[in-house]
This record gives C-alpha cells, structure tokens and sequence, in this order.
C-alpha cells in the first residue's frame, strides 16, 4: 500500500528534506538537521507540516453530550473557543488515542487525532454514536495544518501571515475569514514553547508556507525534532507512552480525566485503576552516560528487567542522557537506581519527573 502525501509534500522534496514513512504519510523528518530545527524551535522560530493530522467534526443537539460521552475531559458548559486536551479510552481503561478537542460554538465541536489512528478512532467514534442526535464528520482529507512554534511563533504570525493572533491564551482557538475562506487558528502546539496551529483548504496552507519560507524569520522542521521537542518536555507520543495497553493512568496523566463528570467511556476501569494502583508506569529515568536508551530497551533493576523504554535521546536542550519508560510500579518511585541495557553493556540512571526540560507557554 502506498502512503499518503500531504498537501506541502512537493515543498518538502523542493527543500531537500529527508522523508520517511510516518503514521500512513510520507514526511518530512529533517531539513538542515534534527539539532539546528529543535534550537529553532526553542530559540527562535520553526514551521511544522503537520497535515497528516486527521480532524473530526461533531455537530448537532446532543454534541456536547457525545464528546461528554467519548472524551475523558470535561466540556461541559465549555466557552467558545476553549481547547482541551484528553483521551478517548476503551471501556477496559486502555487508550484508543489522546487529541484536542475545540469548543466551536454551541453544539460544534472539532476534534484533532493522530495520524496514525485516523481510520481506527473514525471506526471506533462512528461506533459510539448510536442513539445520539449528532452529525459526525471525518474531515481528514479536507483540512491542511502547520505549526508555526517558539518564542518568535505570535510576531511571524501576526507580521509574515497577517493573521491577528495575539490576544488569543494558551489553548484557545478563533476563525478567521481569510481569502474568502474560514481559517482556524489556535495558541496550541506540541514542543513545549509558544505557538500556534492553523487549519485551512490545501491551497492555503500552501500559500502560508510559502510566506514563511520566504520570509527568512523561521525554519522548516520535521518530525525529528518534533519529538525531540515534545519528549524533552514530558509530552506523550500515541504508541510510545499512550497505547491500547497503557491507560492514561499509567501514563501518569490522570488529571485529563475527570471522574467527577457522570460518565465516560472506560471511567469505571480507570477509576479502579487510580484507586488500586497499577501495575506498570510511565516514568523518566537519567543516565550517568552519555549513552542513548531508545526504545523497546530493557529497564532493569538490580539486574532484573522490569520494564522497556518508551522513548529515549541525548537530550538535545539538556545535555543528558535521558528516557521515559514503562516500569512495574514498585520500581517507579523518584530516586529509585535503575540501568538500562543498552546492546550487551548495562548502563546505570537514576528515575526523575518525566519533564527533562521546562516548557515555555505564554499563559
């Protein structure tokens, strides 16, 4: 089967970007190098395709009862304009994919998933629709996106793409008529600095791209440093430390899940979950090496394996050597030694919070 390419996937090869296969896409995943776009980003300025993303609308009477339903935040009574993060999770407490969900307008809602999992979250919400009174619409297709993130994201966005941005806080969203078309705008991103997201026709995320890039004021970044970004400050990736197998739980991100809201799917189980503990845990661990742990990796302790790696880089904003991992519980504790095995040598490291490095929103 071949993968799909992204409305900018022509602009990428222009550029000279490396690309590879990534959630069903082919994507950029560098231009000048991993380590001069993730300073960009922190720095200064760097530009995102991240049009593989899929987008979900949800309209009508019971919408707000629907996403209530699905999502484990809660939107109940949310203000136009609000952005909220959470999961949708299966009724045994495993994750079905974590997203945004946009508070539009009264009864609209516009939820923005994974790549990877479009044609299975799309599956799975056309499921849980039954016997509500809502119109649902997959418009993955239709909708291209960048991310335009760091400390100079607001002043390119206002000054290179006249779009007004400024007055918007963290997490929350507008439209704009732009060209004779409704643009979405939102102060949300996925690298821990400041920046935005703007959703539009393929034809003009074209056109903003080609803006930015001819303005000199930001680079074009791909997935590598997006991860690098995003694991640096404690963000996780759906496969990695979110999956069908870790619950939010045991990701360690149960303040997305609101149990005092009536229901949810999956709420009994992760109620349970919070309540008894689990078994395994997403945790951070340093190592006294500069050796890199990277994924599937083994955790042991006292030479023992307990757990794998989920994610793991030299950290490119620190200097360390650093991962996040699935570890059982007893092991999990902040100061508790562990080692990481790295082909046939055993490294130690120690655990720590699973933010390496401190993120930088505009409140």
């Amino acid at each position: 089967m071949t993968n799909k390419r992204t409305c900018l996937y022509d602009k990428h090869v222009a550029l000279g970007a490396l690309i590879s296969p990534f959630g069903g896409f082919d994507m950029p995943i560098q231009y000048s190098g991993i380590i001069d776009e993730h300073q960009a980003v922190r720095k200064h300025c760097g530009v995102f395709d991240v049009s593989h993303m899929g987008e979900v609308t949800v309209c009508g009477n019971d919408a707000e009862r629907y996403v209530q339903h699905i999502f484990t935040n809660d939107v109940a009574g949310a203000p136009k304009g609000q952005i909220y993060y959470g999961m949708m999770c299966y009724e045994n407490g495993g994750t079905v994919d974590d997203l945004l969900v946009y508070k539009m307008d009264e009864q609209q809602f516009f939820l923005v998933i994974n790549a990877a999992n479009i044609d299975k979250d799309w599956a799975w919400m056309q499921e849980q629709a039954k016997g509500f009174d809502i119109e649902l619409v997959n418009r993955s297709d239709d909708y291209g996106q960048i991310a335009v993130q760091g400390p100079e994201a607001e002043a390119v966005v206002e000054e290179v793409l006249q779009l007004a941005c400024k007055e918007l806080v963290f997490y929350t969203t507008k439209t704009l008529e732009v060209d004779g078309e409704e643009v979405i705008i939102s102060r949300t991103g996925y690298t821990g600095e400041d920046g935005f997201e703007i959703y539009g026709s393929h034809d003009f995320i074209r056109r903003q791209w080609d803006k930015l890039m001819a303005s000199g004021r930001c680079k074009p970044c791909g997935l590598g440093c997006r991860d690098t970004l995003r694991f640096e400050v404690g963000l996780p990736l759906y496969g990695d430390e979110l999956s069908s197998e870790i619950s939010p739980v045991m990701a360690g991100l149960s303040m997305f899940c609101k149990f005092d809201k009536e229901e949810f799917i999956g709420k009994e189980a992760l109620a349970k979950q919070k309540a008894e503990g689990v078994s395994q845990r997403v945790i951070g661990i340093e190592l006294r090496d500069k050796a890199i742990p990277r994924h599937g990796y083994a955790v042991l302790f006292n030479g023992e394996k307990v757990g794998e790696v989920t994610t793991g880089y030299h950290s490119i904003s620190t200097d360390k050597s650093v991962c996040m991992a699935l570890v059982d519980t007893a092991c999990a504790k902040l100061g508790t030694e562990l080692s990481i095995q790295i082909r046939k040598k055993v490294f130690p490291g120690v655990v720590v919070k699973k933010r390496f490095y401190d993120k930088h929103y505009k409140k």
